[in-house]
Formats: C-alpha cells, sequence, structure tokens
C-alpha cells in the first residue's frame, strides 16, 4: 500500500515536472507560431514506465508475470505516436503497428484464437477511441484517468497487484499532466500520449479478464469505455452525414457539443469526466458481482439515445463543410478542439 502511494504520488510530481520542462524546450526549440506544445504525452509515458520500472529495480515491489511485455508493447506503441508528432505517418503504419503490439498482449495473456481475435481488434479500437478524445483541454486526462483507476481496482480485486500498481501509476500521472492541460491548456498530449494511455488501458483490461466468465467481462470492458465508444460513434456517424473526412480532425466530438449548449470548456470536461465516473462505478459494481452483467443494458441504450441528441447540436459552419469551426471562449486563448484523429490531422 505504501508502495502504491508513494509511486503514485511520484508519478504525478515527475509528470508535472516534465510537462512543464518539454513546454518550455518546444516553445524555445519548436516550430515558429505553435503556442500550445503537443508532445505532453511524452511526459506521460515516461513517467508512467519509469516509475513502473523503478519498484522491481529497487527491489521494493515486483510487478508480476505478463506486466513487463506489457509496458514494452506500450512504450513500442508511444514511440510510434512520437514519430507521428514529428512527423505524419500513415493511417495504415500506425494500425499495423497497434495490431502487432496487441497480438503480443493477447498471446501472452493465453486466449483462445477466437477470444484473441476478438481482443486485439477491441484492443486497436479502443486506443483509437481514446485518441479520437485528444480533442478539448482538459477532456481525455479526465476521462483517462478515472478510468484507469477503476481499471486498477479491478485488477487488485481480482489479484493483479502488478497491474493494479501499473494502473494507479498511469492515472496519478495523467492526473500531474492536467495540472497543464486544464483550460486554458499549456501543452497537449498528441499522438504519443493519446496512443499510448490508449493502449495501456485497453490492453490491461484484456490482461486483467483474461480467464473471466465472458459475459460479465463484457458487460464490465463495456461499461468502462462507453463514453469514448459513444464519443467515436457520434463523430464517425456527423462526419458522413455531413460529408466530411471521417479521419480528419475537427470540432464535432461530445465536448463541443456540450459547449455548443452552453457549457464552458472547463464545465464540459467536468461533465464529461462524471460522466466517466458514473460508468467506471457501473463496471466496479459489476465485477464484485453486486450487479449482474445485464446492468450494462441500460448504457448500451443510452447510447443511440445520445448519439441521436448530440447529432441534432450543430457544429459544423455554414461556409466550410471541409474544415469545421474552432470555437473560442469570451476571453483567453483558445481552447484545444482539435482532435488527433487517426490520419493525423488537426482541425
Amino acid at each position: 500500500m505504501l508502495h502504491g502511494l508513494a509511486a503514485a504520488t511520484t508519478a504525478l510530481v515527475l509528470t508535472a515536472t516534465l510537462a512543464a520542462l518539454l513546454r518550455a524546450l518546444m516553445l524555445r526549440f519548436g516550430r515558429a507560431g505553435d503556442a500550445t506544445p503537443h508532445l505532453g504525452g511524452v511526459a506521460v509515458a515516461l513517467a508512467t514506465l519509469g516509475v513502473a520500472c523503478a519498484g522491481p529495480v529497487l527491489g521494493v515491489a515486483e510487478l508480476g508475470p505478463g506486466v513487463a511485455p506489457l509496458l514494452a508493447a506500450s512504450g513500442g506503441i508511444a514511440l510510434v505516436g512520437l514519430v507521428g508528432d514529428v512527423r505524419p505517418l500513415g493511417v495504415r503504419v500506425r494500425l499495423v503497428a497497434q495490431a502487432a503490439a496487441a497480438i503480443a498482449v493477447v498471446t501472452l495473456a493465453g486466449l483462445t484464437p477466437g477470444a484473441g481475435a476478438l481482443a486485439v481488434l477491441w484492443i486497436v479500437f479502443v486506443t483509437n477511441a481514446f485518441q479520437f478524445l485528444d480533442h478539448c483541454d482538459g477532456v481525455m486526462g479526465a476521462v483517462a484517468a478515472v478510468t484507469a483507476l477503476g481499471l486498477a481496482v479491478c485488477a487488485i480485486a481480482g489479484g493483479h497487484p502488478g497491474n493494479g500498481l501499473l494502473l494507479s501509476v498511469l492515472a496519478a500521472a495523467l492526473t500531474g499532466f492536467l495540472l497543464h492541460n486544464w483550460h486554458p491548456a499549456r501543452i497537449h498530449l498528441g499522438h504519443c500520449g493519446a496512443l499510448f494511455t490508449g493502449f495501456l488501458l485497453a490492453s490491461s483490461a484484456v490482461t486483467v479478464h483474461a480467464g473471466e466468465p465472458g459475459g460479465r467481462t463484457t458487460a464490465e470492458l463495456f461499461a468502462l469505455t462507453v463514453l469514448v465508444l459513444t464519443d467515436t460513434l457520434l463523430v464517425l456517424l456527423s462526419r458522413r452525414r455531413a460529408g466530411r473526412p471521417a479521419l480528419r480532425g475537427g470540432g464535432d466530438h461530445i465536448a463541443h457539443r456540450l459547449r455548443a449548449l452552453g457549457l464552458t470548456t472547463q464545465g464540459s470536461a467536468v461533465v464529461l469526466g462524471l460522466a466517466s465516473l458514473a460508468c467506471t462505478l457501473i463496471a466496479l459494481q459489476i465485477h464484485d458481482g453486486r450487479l449482474a452483467p445485464v446492468a450494462a443494458v441500460p448504457l448500451a441504450l443510452v447510447v443511440p439515445v445520445a448519439v441521436v441528441l448530440f447529432l441534432r447540436v450543430p457544429v459544423y459552419g455554414p461556409a466550410s463543410r471541409r474544415r469545421p469551426p474552432r470555437a473560442r471562449t469570451p476571453s483567453g486563448p483558445a481552447p484545444h478542439t482539435a482532435s488527433v484523429d487517426l490520419a493525423g490531422g488537426r482541425g
């Protein structure tokens, strides 16, 4: 317990410090006109991996079987994302890298071929769903931190203390990053941090739930990720209806629509964070057996209703069908409204 608290505290402080240092370096040596750097994910990845590996190296904690390969695969995805932040990477390259890393994780988890194939597809989808979510100040960090904490509790309760420690460290690192990413954001996650976080969460979920009853696991994982799945579905349907490229960034996510309804940027992040917390609590109740897997059915019914309602909120300007508007608050710098989508575009 004490080691877990020390590790989490270290990850929080280290991420906040590294993010501030990276911001200063990018403002000094980065591209002209890039007022808000987008390599904050490097701080999250380095702090998470470094603190998680420090326990075994220092002899104060063991990560347990299966955690080291998970760290290696997540680190590889972070490197792919970092390359994408520095220079554009094609969709195919990133998807192949994610699939290869997911196959490695699933193989070591000992899943059957059928379940393993579904798990690989799910990991890749959730990885990119969390990347889609990195579009507005504070949203990605808040939702991912809550999800990581929920998965950490599931891991510890299921007898996976190493995974629980890793997820707790990730949650703390994201919290440290939020100190710089809360509106008005001074640094963004970028591809590196968004892909790393999404992949680590999805892969950890598969690892922790390997061998558990299929119905309960499906319901639990759906509840944990229902918010990011809803946001992704909303964006893809909205862009298809508007005749816009599906994989280009834009101001058409749930957070942008909440702001169009009158919420502030901070308020949108808080609402989505609380929604993620509510879904996470349901997932924990299912994991503990206090709720039957059928409890996830109402969430499944909420998804299409939410998508239909949010589709009615206008977010595309009449002047252009190709480039969504960059909303600004009445005062202060513009919030982060550009999605970091599969194609690497920033709308």
